[in-house]
Formats: structure tokens, C-alpha cells, sequence
């Protein structure tokens, strides 16, 4: 797994990602297009996976506000519009940081933001710095 720490508000989240596929180096920008979902494959073809915190979790509320730039219920009803104009696939929501990791660590290409990381990740560097 890949791990970047990205604070929103007081609330500190950790991009996690898969090894297969991630790079370990992003662009802010970059991260913020592929957790969009407008990016589909990572640069070695492996399919990306999105993970993330319920959005009414606190984690999630942040992920909402920090990444995204939205409500929850915004975000909600973004992921719809893209499913639903076929451009996109959902990403898959859970209520722990741990199921989030277990998920990530088994996913080839999955990247996810959590609140806390277990002790298999590893710093992604963001922008050239190990934390935002």
C-alpha cells in the first residue's frame, strides 16, 4: 500500500493505495483528477479502484470538503451523475479505516483516503513533499 498524509481541518487523512498501479509520487492535482474518477487506468494499465469513507462518517465529511470541495450530499449525487452517464465507476465506501485498508491491500490499483493507516503503507510524495 501507498500513503500520503493530507489534512483536512483538524481531521488528518492518509491517501493509501495499492502498490500495483499507484506511483508513489502525485501532483496534487493529479490525485484530486483520479479520486474524481476521470481517470481511469494508472500509467502501468492496471484499472483504478477507488476506496473511501462513508460520507457521513466524520473521515468521510472531511474527504468531502478537502479533496472534493463538497457536501456529502454533493458528492453523492456527483458519483450518481457520473455512474449513471456511464463515465465512471462508483467508488466503493466504508464505515472503517480498517476494512478500507484490508480492501486496499488486496485490490491491485485501488487507492483510497482514510483517517489512520495500518502498518503495511508506505508515504507517497505529493507535490514533493511527504505531507499537505
Amino acid at each position: 500500500m501507498v500513503s500520503v498524509l493530507v489534512h483536512a481541518q483538524d481531521l488528518p487523512l492518509t491517501v493509501v493505495s495499492n502498490s500495483k498501479g499507484a506511483p508513489e509520487e502525485m501532483k496534487f492535482t493529479s490525485l484530486k483528477s483520479v479520486l474524481r474518477g476521470e481517470k481511469l487506468r494508472w500509467p502501468d494499465g492496471t484499472k483504478i479502484t477507488i476506496a473511501l469513507m462513508k460520507t457521513n462518517t466524520p473521515g468521510g465529511s472531511s474527504i468531502c470538503r478537502k479533496i472534493y470541495n463538497m457536501s456529502a450530499d454533493e458528492l453523492n449525487k456527483y458519483w450518481l451523475a457520473l455512474v449513471f452517464q456511464g463515465k465512471g465507476q462508483a467508488p466503493v465506501f466504508f464505515n472503517s479505516a480498517s476494512e478500507l485498508e484490508a480492501f486496499i491491500a488486496q485490490t491491485p490499483g485501488a487507492i483510497g483516503i482514510t483517517t489512520s493507516t495500518g502498518g503495511n503503507t508506505r508515504t507517497v510524495s505529493v507535490d514533493g513533499k511527504k505531507t499537505l
